[in-house]
């Protein structure tokens, strides 16, 4: 397609066009925004108890490190007080209990046979609950999983399990927070 000339006999330079394209695609915007503009909790919530979540599973301590990157992350991208117990003060309450724990063998080693990646995996109950009782949100089986590589050679071996876990939490915290706020 060809464009035609203006009247003056000049013809649109193509700094011009993309000047006149920039400046459209900047009016038309790209729909992008911030969780705290989309907040969809209700307006008389400014305080969040986050009690540690409770540990079903057979796995130590993993409680403790999800409970921490929720908190850390309600904290860091909301508007929110967060405190660590519910009580009379507190306008909601977000509990959540690991219900399972697993790490398995994802692919293996063709020559050795032993496993060369693995899999974690994270199953969840949590709920956020008001003062009054309402369910603001619940999801009863939050599933989660982090890839990692297993080390092959056993005099340097190093756990990659953990910073695995460590992965897995920032996103399922992230996740979760950005779920809760956006009412999915």
């Amino acid at each position: 397609m060809r464009i035609a000339s203006p009247p003056t006999g000049r013809r649109p330079s193509r700094v011009s066009s993309g000047l006149l394209a920039l400046a459209l695609g900047a009016l038309a915007g790209c729909g992008y925004h911030t969780t705290a503009h989309s907040d969809r909790l209700p307006s008389d919530v400014h305080t969040i108890a986050i009690p540690a979540f409770a540990n079903q599973s057979q796995s130590y301590r993993v409680e403790q490190i999800l409970t921490a990157a929720v908190v850390r992350e309600f904290n860091t991208r909301t508007r929110y007080r967060v405190l660590s117990q519910a009580g009379d003060t507190v306008d909601a309450t977000l509990r959540g209990a690991v219900i399972q724990t697993q790490a398995a063998p994802l692919t293996y080693d063709s020559q050795t046979g032993r496993a060369s990646s693995a899999i974690v995996t994270v199953a969840l109950r949590v709920s956020l609950v008001d003062r009054k009782g309402s369910v603001l949100y619940d999801n009863p089986n939050y599933v989660f999983r982090e890839q990692y590589q297993v080390s092959r050679e056993l005099s340097s071996f190093f756990d990659e399990e953990t910073p695995a876990m460590d992965r897995l939490s920032r996103d399922l915290a992230r996740t979760l927070v950005s779920n809760v706020l956006e009412a999915f």
